[in-house]
């Protein structure tokens, strides 16, 4: 996958040079390139906002640099180009899986009051984080990324490392233990030292219902319960 982002802060997304996200890299999985806005601007200054029409609080971000920017990277990328923005969709686990199926995406991370807004015109997609305010577009942009790219082939060590994980399957994850088998007098439960390949996946799966049903009823009540699921639910 290849991905390009622009952005008035590069700097930031040092941390895809790390852990897992960087190892893809180095193997040739993921391509992840930033692009300083402000090396596009024709202001002499550098400037790559101004104080809003209208008047208001605070500054905007002009069109020039980031049209100019946006056209400079679609040269080399057909992707769709992703704004972080208040108006977006809100991010989740299936739109990530839906993002990770493409080749190619362009990122382009706002800053101060937001875009002047003729820059939309270019945008294909606008996704927002959540319903709180950030400092800029970076900090949505990291997570989002991280999110989609370890959905990448290979990028994990396994496909089972995300299928089993909180929200892919509409489900949060099961009790995950690891050695001593005993800590402070808890001990691992006898079902996942036995052996048994079956009850190991019947036990995991009811945990899961039961933390969903007690942390996220929301993400419950979306789940079509199997009638295993309900015997599993059933039990005591």
């Amino acid at each position: 996958m290849k991905i390009d982002i622009l952005t008035l802060f590069p700097d930031m997304f040092d941390i895809f040079s790390h852990s897992i996200i960087g190892r893809a890299r180095d193997k040739g999985i993921l391509s992840i390139s930033t692009h300083n806005i402000r090396n596009f601007t024709l202001d002499k200054h550098n400037k790559t906002d101004d104080y809003p029409y209208g008047g208001g609080a605070g500054m905007v971000m002009t069109a020039q640099p980031v049209v100019d920017c946006i056209k400079s990277v679609k040269e080399g990328n057909n992707g769709k180009v992703i704004f972080l923005g208040p108006r977006g969709k809100t991010f989740n686990q299936d739109l990530a899986k839906q993002l990770a199926e493409s080749e190619e995406l362009i990122f382009l991370c706002g800053h101060y009051e937001g875009i002047d807004e003729r820059i939309y015109k270019y945008i294909d997609m606008e996704i927002s984080l959540g319903d709180f305010v950030l400092t800029g577009g970076e900090m949505a942009c990291i997570p989002i990324v991280d999110s989609i790219c370890r959905l990448v082939p290979s990028v994990l060590s396994s496909e089972e490392s995300f299928i089993d994980e909180s929200f892919y399957n509409g489900l949060l994850e099961y009790p995950q233990y690891t050695r001593p088998i005993q800590f402070e007098g808890e001990n691992v439960p006898d079902v996942l030292l036995s052996g048994h390949h079956e009850n190991v996946r019947k036990w995991r799966r009811k945990q899961s219902l039961k933390i969903t049903k007690e942390k996220r009823p929301d993400l419950f009540e979306k789940i079509n319960l199997t009638k295993e699921d309900k015997k599993l639910l059933s039990e005591d």
